[in-house]
């Protein structure tokens, strides 16, 4: 492989992965992509750059985690200017996410919820635990403590088995968000501890609903896909101004 190549580490359902891949296609940025959970070196080579989690853009010996557009444009040399929506505009979009989510999870039908995602060992039950976790990773930040890759990496509990459980936790993660920023939007913290360093609120804010804006329309579109009419459906209005992939799946590993 040619050393000077930008080299993509990112696995299948990976929301900011997706992201990133379109951040540098859209750029006219060639790159290589590899996927994590079928190439064999992976996993060496993710050490050896002393990272362990996806995305990652390296070249070379360098890399730089693609949890952040800004840095990544930086590090291929792009431009990326934006205009972040405000904290309160966030907070308020992420827990009509959230509610959102909850409705939708309560319809997936029974049959559906041990079904994985492709490309995934995270099934259709999982996908909105996954999204709620998202949510107190973030709470657990805001809070003092870390964000964690490990957030991202929980399943359901035995406790948490059946549509309307799952949907029971995502309503309480958008109560505690809920809660969380009536008690302390006016002394909000400048950055907060997370597993890819310490970051601005703002930028984990924005993250973290955008991360859940892409979960919940996976979600919608898995509940379409087996012949349910999601209700309530998700309101356009609450992914304007998210940057977003453009696609609900990733093209190489679709949703179905």
């Amino acid at each position: 492989m040619d050393p000077s190549a930008i080299r993509v580490y990112w696995q299948p359902g990976c929301t900011s992965c997706l992201r990133v891949k379109e951040l540098l296609a859209g750029a006219g940025v060639p790159f290589v992509s590899i996927n994590v959970r079928t190439y064999p070196g992976a996993a060496a080579e993710l050490a050896a750059l002393g990272v362990r989690a996806v995305p990652v853009v390296a070249r070379g010996d360098a890399c730089v985690l693609g949890q952040d557009l800004d840095e990544v444009a930086r590090f291929v040399g792009i431009e990326a200017r934006r205009a972040r929506l405000e904290p309160a505009v966030l907070v308020a979009r992420l827990v009509a996410l959230l509610d959102t989510v909850a409705h939708h999870a309560g319809q997936l039908p029974p049959e559906s919820l041990a079904v994985r995602l492709p490309g995934r060992e995270r099934t259709h039950l999982d996908l909105p635990y996954h999204v709620a976790q998202v949510a107190v990773g973030l709470l657990d930040a805001a809070l003092g403590r870390t964000l964690t890759f490990e957030h991202f990496e929980r399943r359901p509990p035995p406790g948490i088995a059946t549509a309307g459980e799952v949907a029971a936790f995502v309503r309480s993660a958008s109560q505690a968000v809920a809660h969380w920023w009536a008690a302390n939007h006016d002394r909000l913290p400048a950055t907060v501890d997370t597993y890819y360093g310490t970051r601005p609120l703002h930028e984990v804010l924005e993250r973290t609903t955008w991360h859940v804006a892409q979960h919940a329309r996976q979600l919608e579109r898995l509940l379409q896909m087996r012949g349910v009419d999601p209700h309530p459906p998700l309101p356009a209005a609450l992914l304007d101004g998210l940057p977003l992939p453009r696609v609900v799946g990733d093209p190489v590993v679709p949703l179905g």
